[in-house]
């Protein structure tokens, strides 16, 4: 009799999601956000808190924790409780370049981390201070070559897609140009801006209010086709220089052994708020294009990734410490 009642309450158990799963989430829940307040996917972090509060009927917080190209953020997020209630704003370049970026990381995304869903994904664009007089790629490859390492790349951190769409660059043209480090978009930008360093290949978000104003020139956009955001700007492979093409997505991931059934209510629900026509909308004004979709295709591209920045970060020579 007591082996027929334990094969009962076995069999329930099977069948009745857990009641960890049907509570959650019970509490406020924090997204951290491994770059500083302003930059690409700060935005994105922001804008998916806010449409998920209102799916969940739970606060969800951006907790900005910048530092070594997104790894900081990463550590900290992987070190967390595997309750649901922490979630990792992560990127393609934190999942894919900085594995063979940095000879020692401390967590690794890939195995610390568990995907999700992929959010969005949008391009970069090559934006110069206006002192510069490149006004075009070809003009920049010819500054560069004239005057090996004295012109100054900016970046978001090293191994982030703003530091290998410069490396591509440099590679493919074969340019010495100084790639100068911040510790995310929004630094890099006001020094670009002041005129402390001459170029950067930001994300498009962070730097389109700059291009409109006239405070940065924009010569090109990094992906396979123009974006919808600057469609008068020819790509980087269409200004001279082919098989160029670089791009990022964000997405969020959860430390890992995070419960199966939270990490599909968690997917479900970004889904709803990502498919809302204000995040929708925010997104698009913004040049950021959608994604959206289940863990095991977030897992997928992260594959993707890994096979094509592999090579090149090991082509390039880039380390950093």
């Amino acid at each position: 009799m007591m082996r027929r009642i334990l094969a009962a309450l076995a069999l329930a158990a099977a069948l009745v999601p857990s009641a960890f799963g049907q509570a959650f989430p019970s509490k406020p829940i924090r997204i951290i956000c491994p770059f500083p307040p302003g930059g690409a996917v700060d935005i994105a972090s922001r804008a998916i808190a806010d449409a998920l509060s209102k799916t969940l009927g739970q606060t969800v917080l951006v907790e900005n924790r910048p530092g070594a190209g997104g790894n900081l953020g990463a550590e900290i997020a992987a070190k967390s409780p595997p309750d649901g209630y922490t979630l990792f704003m992560t990127t393609s370049g934190i999942q894919a370049i900085n594995p063979f970026l940095y000879a020692k990381l401390n967590v690794d995304p890939n195995k610390d981390l568990v995907p999700v869903i992929a959010l969005v994904s949008l391009n970069n664009v090559l934006v110069a201070h206006p002192s510069v007089k490149a006004n075009s790629v070809p003009e920049l490859v010819a500054m560069a070559k004239a005057q090996p390492g004295r012109i100054t790349g900016a970046s978001s951190g090293s191994g982030t897609s703003v530091h290998m769409s410069l490396e591509m660059f440099k590679h493919l043209t074969g340019t010495d140009i100084l790639h100068i480090p911040y510790k995310g978009s929004a630094p890099a930008v006001a020094d670009l801006l002041g005129g402390q360093v001459d170029i950067m290949f930001d994300n498009i978000p962070s730097s389109l209010p700059h291009i409109k104003a006239g405070k940065l020139k924009a010569l090109a956009t990094t992906g396979a086709k123009r974006s919808a955001t600057l469609p008068d700007l020819p790509t980087v492979a269409e200004a001279g220089v082919p098989g160029y093409e670089s791009g990022v997505w964000f997405g969020l991931a959860a430390p890992a052994g995070t419960p199966r059934d939270v990490i599909a209510k968690l997917n479900a629900e970004t889904q709803k708020a990502a498919r809302s026509p204000d995040f929708q909308k925010r997104m698009s004004d913004l040049g950021y294009d959608m994604i959206v979709g289940t863990p095991e295709q977030m897992a997928d591209m992260i594959k993707v990734e890994i096979a094509r920045w592999g090579p090149v970060v090991k082509a390039s020579g880039a380390k950093a410490d």
